[in-house]
C-alpha cells in the first residue's frame, strides 16, 4: 500500500507522482507545464512490504555494510526496492518506478522475467551446484546456445561470475598466450574494479591508491563531444555533437588525430614485440556513454595486429543486442577480436559473466591449472540460457533499434529546447547518454549541486535514471529491454519537467 509520506499519488489505477510541494499543477515555467505526466500503465499489481523501517536500514549499512556504496551518494532520501517486474520497481512504500537504469544495465529482459524465473526454479529443483569436475548438461546446452552468437573462430567459452571477472581472466589470458606483458586502453574507461583491472580502468574515481597498473597503458581518449577533436558527423549515432568542423563529406580530422595518438604511444610507449592486448569498450558505459568516431576502432584493430597484440571487446554493457543493430558491439565497429568479455546483461541480473575467445589462446590457458568453483554454475547456465530464448522470442534486439531510435530523437529535443544545460545526446539502441554542462560553448560540466538536483527530481516524478563519466554529469539511459515508446515518452516528459524547473 502506499505510504502516508508518499510522493505518490494513484489515480485511475495508475501511479503519478504528486506534485512536489512549492510547485502548482499546470503552472508553466520557460514554456513548458510543471504538471508531472501520468505514469504509463501497469497490470502488476506487487505485494504490500513487512520490515523495518528505512532509516533502520540505512543504519545498519553504515554500521555493519560495505561503506561509500552510493546509496546515500545518489540519492537524499534512497530508493529501498522491493520488488520488480519487467521495467518496474516498487519501493517498500508501494512507490512504483520507471527503471531506466536496468540495476546499472544488468537487467536485459526484465525484472523478474517470468521464464527466466522459471528456468531459475525448475533448475533449482534438479541440482544446484557440481563445479566443472563433473559434466552436467546444462552447462553444455548453455555454451553451446552463447558460441552460436559468436562470429568467426570465437568457439571457446570460459564461464566466471563477473565483469570483473572476466576482464581479469581477459588480461591473464592475453599475456600467456603472446608472451607480452604491456596492455593498452583508453583514458575514461572502466573495466572493473578487482585489484588486476583497476589498473586499466583509468576514472580517476574508481582507483584506489594501490600498484594496480605495472605495464598498462592509456591513450587518449577518443571522444567527439568532450575530448580535443570532435565534429558535427563523427558518431555511428543518428545524434551527433553540435561541434563544428571542416570535414568533406567521408572525412573525418577528429579520427585521423585519435589514430595518431594511439600510433604515438605504440611508437614511444610500447617496446618491440611486447603489446599483449588492447582493450576497448564498443561504447563506453561508466565512463558516460562515450562514443567513438565511425571508424577508428577498425583502424586501431589493424594497428594492434600489426603490432602483434590481441584485440579484446569489453562487451559487458553493450553486447546481447543492446545496441539494436547488431548482438554484440563489436560488429557495428566492423571487427571480429580476438576475445570478448560479457557480464551484466548475459543473466537479467544472476550472477553469470564470460570470456570467449579462439581455440588456440584458450590452449594457452590449458599449460597450467585454470578452475573456477562457481563458473558454470547449473542455476547460472539455467538462467543464461532462458535470457537468450527471450532475445530471440521476443525480439528485444529488434525493440533496443526501434525504441532506442524514437528515445535518441526525443531525448534530442531536450537538447533544442535547454541548449545551455542539455550539452550531449548519444548512443545507440538502448545505451543512451546525455551530458549535462553549465553553458553551451565551454562545455563546462553542470555543478554537482545542480546535477544532484536535478537527479533527485526526475527520481521524485518516478524515474530512475544512472549517473557516468568522470564528473558524474552524465545521465545514463540503460533500461530494460522490454520497455515501450510511451515509457521512452514519459522519461522524456518528466525530464523536460525537471529541466524547466531547474535552479
Amino acid at each position: 500500500m502506499l505510504g502516508a509520506a508518499s510522493p505518490f499519488r494513484r489515480l485511475s489505477g495508475v501511479v503519478r507522482p504528486a506534485i512536489p510541494r512549492g510547485f502548482v499543477a499546470g503552472r508553466f515555467v520557460r514554456g513548458v507545464s510543471t504538471e508531472v505526466p501520468a505514469m504509463p500503465h501497469c497490470d502488476f499489481h506487487p505485494s504490500s512490504f513487512q520490515g523495518p523501517s528505512l532509516e533502520n536500514d540505512l543504519e545498519f549499512r553504515r554500521q555493519h555494510q560495505i561503506p561509500n556504496m552510493m546509496t546515500t551518494a545518489y540519492y537524499k532520501k534512497p530508493v529501498r526496492v522491493h520488488q520488480g517486474h519487467m521495467q518496474w520497481l516498487w519501493d517498500t512504500e508501494g512507490n512504483r518506478y520507471l527503471d531506466m537504469f536496468g540495476g546499472i544495465v544488468t537487467v536485459s529482459v526484465g525484472h523478474c522475467h517470468p521464464k527466466v524465473v522459471q528456468a531459475a526454479k525448475d533448475q533449482l529443483d534438479r541440482l544446484w551446484h557440481t563445479t566443472h569436475i563433473y559434466i552436467q548438461p546444462t552447462l553444455k546446452e548453455y555454451t553451446e546456445k552463447l558460441l552460436a552468437k559468436m562470429p568467426g573462430d570465437l568457439k571457446v567459452c570460459f564461464l566466471v561470475n563477473s565483469g570483473s571477472e572476466a576482464n581479469d581472466l581477459a588480461m591473464f589470458m592475453s599475456r600467456v598466450h603472446t608472451g607480452a606483458f604491456d596492455i593498452v586502453g583508453f583514458r575514461n574507461a572502466f573495466h572493473g574494479m578487482s585489484p588486476y583491472v583497476m589498473g586499466l580502468t583509468a576514472l580517476s574515481t574508481w582507483r584506489h591508491r594501490l600498484p594496480s597498473a605495472f605495464g598498462i597503458h592509456h591513450t587518449v581518449n577518443p571522444d567527439p563531444y568532450r575530448g580535443p577533436w570532435g565534429g558535427k558527423a563523427c558518431r555511428d549515432s543518428s545524434i551527433q555533437t553540435t561541434r563544428k568542423c571542416t570535414c568533406q563529406e567521408g572525412e573525418c580530422q577528429a579520427e585521423d588525430k585519435y589514430v595518431e595518438q594511439v600510433e604515438d604511444l605504440f611508437r614511444y610507449s610500447i617496446a618491440k614485440g611486447n603489446l599483449a592486448a588492447f582493450f576497448a569498450e564498443s561504447i563506453q558505459g561508466v565512463g558516460g556513454t562515450v562514443q567513438y568516431p565511425k571508424n577508428f576502432i577498425k583502424r586501431v584493430y589493424e594497428l594492434v595486429k600489426n603490432h602483434g597484440g590481441l584485440f579484446v571487446s569489453d562487451e559487458v554493457q553493450t553486447g546481447f543486442g543492446r545496441t539494436g543493430d547488431h548482438f554484440w558491439g563489436f560488429r557495428g565497429h566492423g571487427i571480429t577480436p580476438d576475445i570478448v568479455t560479457m557480464a551484466k546483461g548475459i543473466g537479467n541480473g544472476f550472477p553469470l559473466a564470460a570470456v570467449v575467445t579462439t581455440k588456440e589462446i584458450a590452449a594457452s590457458v590449458g599449460k597450467a591449472a585454470y578452475f573456477n568453483t562457481f563458473g558454470g554454475n547449473p542455476v547460472a547456465c539455467a538462467v543464461g540460457s532462458a535470457v537468450l530464448d527471450v532475445i530471440k522470442d521476443e525480439n528485444t534486439q529488434a525493440r533496443c533499434y526501434g525504441v532506442g531510435a524514437h528515445f535518441l530523437s526525443e531525448l534530442a529535443k531536450l537538447r533544442e529546447e535547454f541548449p545551455e544545460n542539455v550539452g550531449d545526446v548519444r548512443g545507440k539502441g538502448l545505451m543512451i547518454g546525455v551530458e549535462m554542462v553549465e553553458d553551451k560553448e565551454s562545455r563546462t560540466p553542470l555543478k554537482p549541486e545542480r546535477m544532484m538536483a536535478l537527479f533527485e527530481d526526475i527520481k521524485d516524478m518516478g524515474v530512475l535514471l544512472g549517473l557516468g563519466g568522470l564528473h558524474k554529469n552524465v545521465f545514463r539511459i540503460k533500461p530494460p529491454m522490454c520497455i515501450s515508446k510511451e515509457d521512452a515518452n514519459f522519461a522524456v516528459q518528466v525530464m523536460r519537467v525537471a529541466l524547466s524547473r531547474m535552479k
